[in-house]
């Protein structure tokens, strides 16, 4: 089964598309299909989506004009968007930051691109942009260089990888082989997604959490049925079985709602935090609260609120009895 399209990239396609037909009025239809890359029967669902697009106001003069019933497009109405975009001095300048972040992530592979980009937009906003020079954004905080550079030269180079993983969901390290399929960073956290041979499907390993990397002399490219994770959504999918729990945390404990991966939360006024997460075993989350000693708490459900009490009972009841 095909991988549903996401509205992302739709619209994506869909803005490339207006201005590249306008500018071929009649053009047979199976062209333009073949030269976008998509069948035909998308081509004509994405004008049929444009025939109720345009400005505000909703009147017919502020919809996007399409036809192809005779196999030729033609576009009108679309002026607008078929404009080259103009940025605004705070876009570009926002955009300036992005690049020279971008810039600075060790193993980039498109630099001169990069510095390219930041070359015209910084001549082009000329005095402007003096005032980006003061402010820095980082990407890679706890991320070793070495770590993130060897991803990458592993994507770039199809070469399959070794890593030694934490798993923070049973609190364990494993060791697998990885064919690699893109390096990202969301949520200023660096992530490689690939095809994991150990689970035998795709899977994301956070960089920070990678204790050991090693590219091997192995092809590394992924099978056939690997399919990359659509990142519009939450890129963590728990299984419809998965308990949900709902825990506790005192300030101290903060941190377990961004080291593991949370649903919901929410703050107290006294810095308390609840918070909401899928798992598939309750196991690491018993040990974790007793790790933590007061720090957390179980809340839902009310079977795993009862063994944490019972675990803790036992513990201090062998502890008395020595």
């Amino acid at each position: 089964m095909a991988t549903p399209e996401s509205a992302t990239a739709r619209l994506s396609r869909l803005l490339t598309m207006v201005p590249w037909l306008v500018h071929r009025q009649g053009i047979d239809i199976d062209e333009a299909a073949a030269e976008l890359g998509v069948p035909r029967a998308q081509i004509e669902s994405d004008l049929s989506l444009l025939f109720v697009c345009g400005t505000p106001g909703h009147l017919p003069d502020d919809l996007i004009e399409a036809e192809w019933e005779e196999g030729r497009v033609y576009l009108r109405n679309a002026d607008t968007i078929a404009r080259p975009l103009r940025l605004g001095i705070d876009e570009a300048t926002a955009l300036i930051v992005g690049l020279r972040a971008l810039a600075a992530v060790p193993g980039l592979g498109e630099r001169e691109a990069v510095d390219r980009a930041l070359a015209k937009l910084t001549e082009a906003t000329g005095e402007s942009a003096q005032a980006t020079s003061r402010v820095q954004v980082t990407l890679a905080g706890s991320v070793a260089d070495e770590t993130l550079a060897l991803a990458r030269e592993a994507l770039r180079g199809h070469r399959r990888v070794h890593l030694r993983y934490l798993v923070a969901a049973r609190d364990e390290a494993t060791e697998r082989d990885v064919d690699p399929m893109r390096v990202f960073n969301i949520d200023s956290h660096w992530y490689l997604e690939g095809w994991c041979h150990r689970a035998q499907d795709v899977r994301l390993f956070r960089l920070d959490r990678i204790e050991t990397i090693t590219p091997l002399d192995v092809d590394g490219t992924p099978p056939a049925q690997a399919r990359a994770r659509d990142l519009d959504t939450d890129i963590f999918t728990p299984a419809p079985d998965d308990l949900s729990v709902t825990l506790g945390l005192a300030p101290q404990a903060a941190w377990v709602a961004e080291y593991y991966p949370v649903q919901d939360r929410t703050q107290a006024a006294d810095g308390t935090l609840t918070v909401t997460l899928r798992t598939a075993d309750s196991t690491w989350v018993r040990n974790l609260v007793w790790r933590l000693a007061g720090g957390a708490w179980v809340i839902e459900p009310h079977s795993l609120r009862e063994e944490v009490r019972a675990g803790a009972d036992e513990a201090l009841a062998a502890y008395e009895e020595s």
